[in-house]
C-alpha cells in the first residue's frame, strides 16, 4: 500500500487546450510504505484470474491520518481527503487487485459537492518506479456545474497531463456518485463515465502490471464504493 503527496502548482487549471501538459505539482513527493506493500506494488505481478469485487464493507485497504492526508471506512465506503494544496494517491492492498488487460470500475463522489482543485478519480496500472516512487494512469473528474475530466499520468513521482481538461456531460455534477471506468485491451486504455466513453490512449510506458487505486486532491471528502476488476 502507498500513499504520495504532491503539491499543487498555482498553474494547476492553466494551458487547457495543449494535448498533453507537463505540470509541477509532484513537488516534494513523500511515499508511505507499510512492512505488507512488497507483495502489493511489484513491478512482475502476474495478474491473477477471475473477477474482483470490492464493496468496501470489510477493512481491506489502508486506513488512517498523516501528515498527507486522511483514508477511512465509512458506512461501506472508502473515504480519502488530502491536506489542503496537495494530493494523494492510494494503490490498492495485494496483487489481487491488478489492472493489467482488465475492465475496472468504481464509484466516486464528493460527499458534500464541492469539487477539489485537482480533482480525483481512478487510478489503474499503478506501481513504483526503481525510485520506489509512484507511476499510474488515473482518469480524474472534475464535478462541477460544468463537468470535465482529465487523464493524468505519474511517472517517477511526477504528474503530467495527457489529456487536458475536457467538458463531458457524461459526468454527473455536484454529489451524484459517478462510476468512472477504464477498459484495458493490451497497451490500449479507454476511459468511460456512466457508461460513456470520454477517451482513449495508449499505454506507451508499459505500466500494464500495476494495481487499482484511488486519486484525490485539497481537503475535499470523497468516497469510493464498489470496485469491480473484470478479467
Amino acid at each position: 500500500m502507498i500513499i504520495a503527496l504532491a503539491s499543487l502548482s498555482s498553474n494547476t487549471n492553466g494551458n487547457l487546450n495543449a494535448n498533453t501538459r507537463e505540470t509541477n505539482r509532484n513537488a516534494n513527493v513523500t511515499a508511505n510504505v507499510n512492512g505488507n506493500a512488497n507483495t502489493a506494488n511489484s513491478n512482475t505481478t502476474v495478474a491473477p484470474s477471475g473477477p474482483i469485487v470490492d464493496d468496501f464493507s470489510e477493512k481491506k485497504w489502508n486506513v488512517g491520518v498523516s501528515q498527507f492526508g486522511r483514508m477511512w471506512y465509512d458506512n461501506g465506503e472508502y473515504h480519502m481527503a488530502s491536506k489542503p494544496q496537495t494530493y494523494i494517491v492510494m494503490y490498492a492492498p495485494t496483487a489481487a487487485y491488478s489492472t493489467e488487460n482488465a475492465t475496472v470500475k468504481v464509484t466516486a463522489r464528493s460527499v458534500d459537492g464541492s469539487v477539489p482543485s485537482a480533482g480525483f478519480g481512478l487510478v489503474v496500472h499503478g506501481r513504483y518506479s526503481k525510485a520506489k516512487r509512484i507511476e499510474d494512469y488515473t482518469l480524474v473528474i472534475f464535478p462541477g456545474e460544468q463537468p470535465q475530466y482529465e487523464i493524468v499520468m505519474h511517472k517517477d513521482g511526477n504528474q503530467s497531463s495527457l489529456v487536458t481538461r475536457t467538458a463531458s456531460d457524461a459526468i454527473k455534477p455536484g454529489s451524484s456518485p459517478n462510476q468512472l471506468e477504464v477498459r484495458i485491451k493490451g497497451t490500449e486504455l479507454a476511459f468511460y463515465a456512466n457508461g460513456q466513453l470520454l477517451t482513449r490512449i495508449t499505454d506507451s510506458e508499459n505500466y500494464r502490471r500495476g494495481l487499482a487505486g484511488f486519486y484525490t486532491s485539497d481537503a475535499t471528502e470523497v468516497a469510493f464504493d464498489n470496485l469491480e476488476i473484470d478479467r
